[in-house]
């Protein structure tokens, strides 16, 4: 599997290309390419240009949730390229429209739009979307200190309600030495994640995780996070997007991490 970030937080020297606070990989799984995330704009297309990167093909779309920093390039996409022949994967919330402190927060792109422009895949139930990689579906949650709170609303039948984000998921790469967890934003937990994945995978063994791990302090959640990565081998770390520079350094101090910038190739 080969992993290109096409946009994240972070740019780096002698690498000229533009960042924004959001984030898209672009992946390679064999014969399958996808797109993970669509940044906040359409700075993913200048970028996978720039790359050499055709995202014509591009077989699956999968989005992590459904904030506007992961979902906002979508605009773009169905604007520049045709989709009819492409697959679209996430959780339902992840498409239904999310405010927060009363402006818009989520998807702009109207869900019968995306239904008639591709084909609209919405699952809470875990997905293979290629011959290594599954998307996880909806994450339930189980360690205390991952708990979080509602961030503004999502629309459901009936109204708005608070968002508990509970379309915040992630991918899962079963290599032949263990799984690698590959996430957006993380609002759901990375150790809840990682338990859920053993679960669906049936595989004990985790090598790593790449992308964002939604810590924004050095505090108790950053803590026992590193704690649980020690505690279960977890040493192939790749933190990225919304993860803040004391919480990278709190837990490169226990376990060194590899920095990710636009630009960077993972290949595992």
């Amino acid at each position: 599997m080969k992993l290109k970030v096409l946009v994240d937080n972070n740019t780096s020297v002698g690498r000229y290309f533009s960042g924004e606070p959001g984030l898209s990989y672009y992946i390679e799984d064999g014969g399958q390419r996808i797109l993970f995330d669509t940044g906040y704009s359409d700075l993913f297309m200048q970028n996978a240009a720039a790359f050499g990167i055709d995202l014509k093909a591009v077989d699956t779309i999968v989005l992590s949730h459904g904030h506007g920093d992961h979902t906002g390039g979508l605009k773009f996409l169905l604007e520049c390229f045709n989709l009819s022949d492409k697959r679209l994967i996430a959780h339902p919330d992840a498409v239904s429209e999310k405010r927060h402190a009363g402006k818009q927060f989520g998807i702009t792109v109207p869900l019968q739009t995306l239904a008639s422009a591709c084909q609209l895949i919405l699952t809470k139930e875990p997905m293979r979307i290629s011959e290594h990689l599954l998307f996880l579906g909806e994450i339930p949650q189980h360690y205390d200190f991952e708990k979080h709170e509602p961030l503004g609303e999502c629309l459901r039948e009936g109204g708005f309600v608070p968002d508990m984000m509970l379309d915040d998921s992630a991918l899962v790469y079963e290599s032949p030495r263990g799984l690698y967890i590959i996430t957006g934003c993380t609002h759901s937990g990375i150790c809840n994640m990682i338990r859920y994945a053993r679960l669906v995978c049936g595989d004990t063994r985790v090598c790593g995780v790449v992308g964002g791990l939604h810590l924004l302090a050095d505090n108790e959640q950053t803590r026992r996070t590193a704690d649980f990565f020690i505690e279960n081998g977890i040493d192939e770390l790749y933190p990225c997007h919304c993860t803040c520079f004391m919480a990278k350094s709190a837990i490169h101090q226990r376990i060194p991490i590899h920095e990710v910038t636009v630009g960077t190739e993972i290949e595992l």
